[in-house]
């Protein structure tokens, strides 16, 4: 493997470690990995290999215990791979001990979703947000970050900011810092004034889990052309559309996905995009119900939910891709209890209008159940707008 890479000439190799602790089973470690899997694919890697390892907590120097890195070592080496990249967020010495050892690119969770982040950014405003989070996740990382750029240009994990010499100097990563953070405050003013000048219309927000379809859906609705793509993050920016269902106009905003293990910088970066959540007077949460861990899903969009306040805002639960689902038929004779995967659809749908009667089941692809959802979001909206224009009874 030589000392430069074009990373856009062939797709860069990859092998993935997680580890199985008390806190996460074996199960959750091997669909962390899967989704870090379909991260990695995103960003234009091609993984070649994925390892795990049984442990009470991360060993504090090298994440894995040394069996196991001599095993990804040894895979690594006659693989010629590109880069190892780990399921959690590696602490600055765990990464220059792994990269030591490996002697290859190291990556964490983090890196690589700053990345896609870093790909997926189209206007000023996200490049923004993305360039703060990637420069405060490297501040503390910049010893083994630049003395490795200077053997590694371009590829996975190295876009954006910084890949000159002088950047070595954390002053100056530090005012970097400063002046992206004063950029966005006049920014985030900005969209503040925005947000007032729409007035007092009724403000309804899509949320959900990473590649939920809200693109699609915000299409189909407001008949607009907003970027669609079945990858994860597709689109950073939020967009506002004026939307009229029946005789009823009201704002509909499509927000970035969230996703388990979010970067804390990433969250913090995006505070102007994720307060049209905060401000939304209702929420339409999906659900890709054709997700094997769509339940797990639905609590870490509940928790972000929560973090962010709005967990009470009245919030329309729509299961999308119902056209996706796929179930295996369980014998007379099994044993086995239910699970995901031999539920049917109409299951599906029985439990979760037990436990949520307003629950929806569409399919934005095909349009299926619209009408029934456009119904449901225009008596929700109907009821905030009666409230804030009580006189206002021409429009029913």
């Amino acid at each position: 493997m030589g000392d430069y890479w074009d990373h856009r000439s062939y797709p860069e190799t990859a092998v993935l470690v997680g580890v199985i602790t008390q806190d996460q089973t074996e199960e959750m470690s091997r669909e962390y990995l899967e989704e870090l899997a379909f991260l990695a694919e995103t960003a234009g890697a091609e993984i070649r290999a994925l390892y795990t390892q049984r442990l009470g907590v991360p060993h504090p120097k090298t994440f894995i215990g040394s069996g196991k890195l001599n095993e990804v070592r040894e895979f690594v080496k006659k693989e010629e791979i590109d880069m190892v990249i780990f399921d959690d967020e590696l602490s600055p010495s765990q990464l220059r001990n792994i990269e030591r050892e490996l002697n290859c690119r190291i990556l964490d969770r983090t890196n690589l979703i700053l990345d896609i982040f870093a790909s997926r950014a189209q206007t000023a405003h996200a490049k923004t947000q993305v360039e703060l989070a990637q420069y405060q996740y490297l501040l503390p990382r910049l010893t083994r970050m630049w003395t490795h750029l200077e053997r590694q240009r371009g590829g996975i994990g190295l876009r954006g900011p910084g890949e000159t010499e002088i950047e070595t100097d954390r002053r100056i990563i530090r005012d970097k810092i400063s002046r992206l953070k004063e950029q966005l405050t006049k920014i985030d003013k900005q969209m503040m004034l925005q947000r007032k000048n729409r007035g007092k219309m009724v403000r309804v927000a899509l949320v959900g889990y990473t590649n939920a379809g809200k693109s699609t859906l915000m299409n189909l609705i407001s008949k607009s052309k907003v970027f669609a793509e079945d990858k994860l993050f597709a689109t950073l920016d939020t967009t506002v559309r004026k939307v009229v269902v029946e005789n009823l106009p009201f704002l509909l905003s499509d927000t970035v996905g969230f996703i388990r293990k979010l970067p804390t910088h990433l969250v913090e970066s995006f505070k102007s995009t994720l307060d049209e959540v905060r401000e939304a007077d209702v929420l339409i949460h999906l659900v890709d119900i054709s997700h094997p861990n769509y339940k797990e899903q639905i609590e870490v969009v509940e928790e972000t939910l929560r973090e962010l306040g709005t967990i009470d805002t009245p919030t329309m639960l729509v299961f999308n891709k119902t056209d996706a689902y796929t179930f295996i038929e369980k014998e007379e004779d099994d044993l086995l209890p239910s699970t995901k995967e031999n539920l049917s659809l109409e299951d599906q749908i029985g439990y979760w209008t037990a436990e949520n009667k307003e629950a929806l089941f569409i399919s934005a692809l095909k349009k299926s159940n619209i009408d029934e959802f456009k119904d449901q979001l225009y008596q929700k909206v109907k009821e905030i707008h009666m409230k804030r224009y009580p006189y206002n009874d021409l429009l029913y």
